[in-house]
């Protein structure tokens, strides 16, 4: 700026002799403050304080694009800590079953040992069965054999019978005879040494009735003077009952062996 200019400025206001005086002072002075700072380095400062303000906007940019990556990593690790969570969960409930498939193994195990020993059982009981079933029909096939020879021996037994009403009808009353002819059998041999009539009564397992029968039935034959000798031929008898025949001499034939029933 030329001193004239800034003359010419201030005459106006100031007057001219102070606008000769000022304008001979600031344009040495505007001089000199033009010649310190050139237009290329202005435009140099002015390209340089761009840049600056260029990369503090990318500056800026990048802080918030990293901000906005920071708060998608935080949104990702709350979704993180979540499926850790549910995980977790899911693992704790995975422990869970396991355990209790692992009780259920231990049932199921147990369940078939038990069925294991309950096979073996009913193994050993139709091993036993059949042996019973084996033992049955040889009983049957005996029972069978028995009751032909019976049918056979009928008549032997009922001429028998008539031999031995015909022998004691004189001293026995009518009653007593009729007692006899209901005895399961009568038998004649040799017993003791003595020509004797056996009165049988026949039981699966022998009761005080049957012992009681035959003692009296043979009491009728000797009450008519005739030898005799009561037998209950059976399967089972207990202990009691044998010392019970004892007493009233009452032989007892069980299951093909004669005890010594007698006193």
């Amino acid at each position: 700026m030329n001193t004239y200019r800034i003359y010419e400025d201030l005459r106006s206001s100031l007057g001219e002799e102070a606008a000769k005086s000022l304008a001979h002072t600031l344009g040495p002075m505007f001089e000199e403050l033009g010649n310190t700072v050139t237009k290329a380095e202005f435009r140099e400062l002015n390209e340089t304080v761009g840049r600056l303000a260029d990369a503090q906007e990318r500056t800026e940019k990048r802080v918030a694009e990293l901000a906005e990556g920071q708060a998608s990593l935080a949104a990702a690790q709350v979704r993180t800590e979540a499926q850790v969570a549910e995980l977790t969960k899911a693992q704790a409930r995975t422990e869970a079953q396991v355990a209790e498939l692992t009780k259920a193994q231990a049932r199921t195990e147990t369940q078939v040992a038990e069925l294991t020993k309950a096979q073996a059982h009913t193994e050993v009981r139709l091993a036993e069965l059949t042996v019973a079933q084996t033992q049955t029909q040889t009983e049957l096939a005996e029972l069978t054999r028995v009751v032909r020879t019976l049918v056979v021996n009928g008549e032997r037994q009922a001429t028998r019978l008539d031999e031995v009403l015909d022998s004691i009808e004189q001293a026995v009353d009518a009653r007593e005879a009729d007692e006899v002819l209901r005895a399961d059998a009568i038998a004649s041999g040799l017993i003791d040494g003595v020509a004797s009539h056996v009165v049988v009564e026949v039981s699966v397992a022998c009761g005080v009735d049957d012992i009681d029968r035959a003692e009296r039935r043979a009491g009728i034959l000797r009450k008519a003077g005739l030898p005799a000798v009561p037998l209950v031929a059976c399967e089972v008898i207990s202990p009691e009952l044998v010392a019970y025949a004892r007493s009233k001499q009452v032989r007892i034939w069980c299951n093909g062996t004669v005890l010594d029933a007698a006193a």
